[in-house]
């Protein structure tokens, strides 16, 4: 895991915490969508350039340039071509589009022209509300997990697609609901701001208006910038002079950002926005743990001390400010429900229903897969929302009625093992709890190699000479050191 500055950890920190309450939105520019092999504006533009004897590379102001087409023409019809041609192509989502779309991520904006961020949505099986026109912003999509607004179209209604400065000027009253939604959202959510270059007018029209009426009290957001660095320059006197106005320009464009509160992070490569965004999901996974255990007898405990020891172990979780995803499992489901529920009933102001996902598994088989196999999709599906993984008791009725390991809690722990999460038998529970704490000790630096430290207090979780607080006091003290 590659560390980043102190700016960038800090930027990681807050925005997955601003997840948790559904508080930020993407800004998506042609720099996301061209790494899928979709032109930027210059590419797209490059034909049009050379027909009117003009040099795209000698060019910056690409919406006179789109304008100049039509007045020379008499008509947009290419220029609709272009887009309907050159983004109609499906395309490959990135692990930047991914990412994002696993992230419970509610609002994206974009000025590009094709679907790859509903594409990946869809892929996530979530339900997209897709805003391509000021009359598709009256219309509900009920249900929906995510809202996509495209402000300037997209491919599928090219004619409509806004790309000349005609268009441009007369936005503010042709799309005004565009404007105030943005707008709206501006304020009230942190934005991160991926592959774009901030020369849209119409984006710059919206920022100077929240600055405005925001003054110092709006809301901080973010981008990402690529530093510009000097290897990228040659050795030439000409080349060391290019270096220092380029960065000196670019001191002053994070300047210029910072009036309209956002803060550039700098990036020494493309590849490191991937590596961010896979830092923001870990984050935000390391507050949402996973509850896996099932019990048809309880061991050295009697049911009604175990049930209050499962009790008293969710709703700590959530006092702690957890999420808590369950499969429900037997003898052991009820009591994690309840635990989470009366610490979020006591204290609503605290917590909240949110913080308590529940999956309970399909008991029969009524389609085409096997039930082994939906409960494995199932378990993965679960399991990838969380960043740690409690175990507890793990034990089964065999069909003569003898009590026998439960194999389907070996099998969470293997797939949240594989899929990264931090892994917390509680071994004082017994049963397959007891087994997987007795193997994850044998090997503990491989399991935690950045945190050896705590190998004394995962111990601890198997001496059933402590007390039910202090394995409380312990396990706390065990999560806070995984959620820094």
């Amino acid at each position: 895991m590659k560390k980043f500055d102190t700016q960038i950890q800090t930027f990681i920190k807050d925005f997955s915490n601003n997840l948790q309450d559904d508080n930020v939105a993407i800004f998506a520019g042609a720099g996301m969508s061209k790494a899928c092999g979709y032109v930027d504006w210059k590419q797209l533009l490059k034909d049009i350039a050379e027909e009117l004897e003009l040099e795209i590379d000698k060019e910056n102001d690409l919406i006179s340039l789109a304008q100049f087409h039509v007045n020379h023409k008499g008509s947009k019809q290419k220029l609709n071509e272009k887009i309907l041609n050159e983004f109609s192509e499906e395309a490959e989502t990135s692990e930047n589009h991914r990412i994002l779309a696993r992230l419970p991520i509610s609002t994206y904006w974009t000025t590009n022209y094709d679907t790859l961020i509903e594409k990946a949505l869809k892929e996530e099986r979530k339900k997209v509300a897709v805003k391509r026109s000021v009359r598709d912003l009256n219309q509900n999509v009920y249900g929906s997990h995510a809202t996509v607004f495209k402000m300037h179209g997209d491919t599928q209604d090219a004619a409509n697609a806004i790309l000349t400065k005609d268009q441009y000027e007369v936005y503010h009253f042709t799309h005004l609901p565009f404007v105030t939604a943005l707008k709206g959202n501006l304020v009230q959510k942190t934005f991160l701001f991926i592959g774009f270059s901030f020369e849209d007018p119409n984006l710059d029209y919206i920022l100077s208006r929240v600055r405005i009426e925001q003054q110092e009290n709006g809301r901080i957001h973010y981008c990402t910038m690529r530093r510009v660095n000097r290897t990228n320059f040659g050795n030439k006197p000409e080349d060391e002079a290019e270096y220092q106005y380029k960065k000196r320009k670019q001191e002053l464009q994070i300047q210029e950002l910072k009036r309209y509160h956002i803060e550039a992070l700098l990036i020494d490569d493309y590849d490191d926005i991937t590596e961010i965004l896979r830092q923001v999901e870990a984050s935000f996974k390391a507050n949402t743990i996973f509850i896996s255990g099932s019990a048809e007898e309880y061991g050295l405990m009697d049911k009604d001390t175990a049930q209050g020891f499962i009790h008293k172990l969710s709703k700590q979780i959530v006092e702690n400010k957890f999420r808590i995803v369950n499969g429900f499992g037997w003898g052991v489901g009820s009591a994690v429900i309840n635990g989470a529920l009366e610490a979020i009933y006591d204290k609503s102001d605290k917590y909240n229903e949110s913080q308590l996902i529940l999956r309970p598994f399909p008991q029969f088989k009524t389609g085409n897969k096997e039930l082994p196999e939906l409960w494995h999709e199932y378990r993965e599906k679960m399991i990838d929302q969380s960043g740690i993984a409690i175990f507890i008791f793990g034990n089964k009725k065999d069909k003569s009625g003898n009590i026998i390991m439960a194999d389907g809690v070996r099998k969470e722990f293997e797939i949240a093992k594989e899929q990264g999460c931090y892994l917390i038998p509680i071994g004082i529970t017994g049963y397959m709890a007891l087994e997987l704490l007795n193997e994850l000790i044998v090997d503990f630096d491989t399991y935690y190699p950045n945190h050896k430290h705590l190998r004394d207090e995962f111990q601890k979780l198997g001496d059933t000479s402590l007390s039910e607080e202090d394995i409380f006091k312990n396990l706390k003290k065990i999560l806070n050191s995984l959620k820094k």
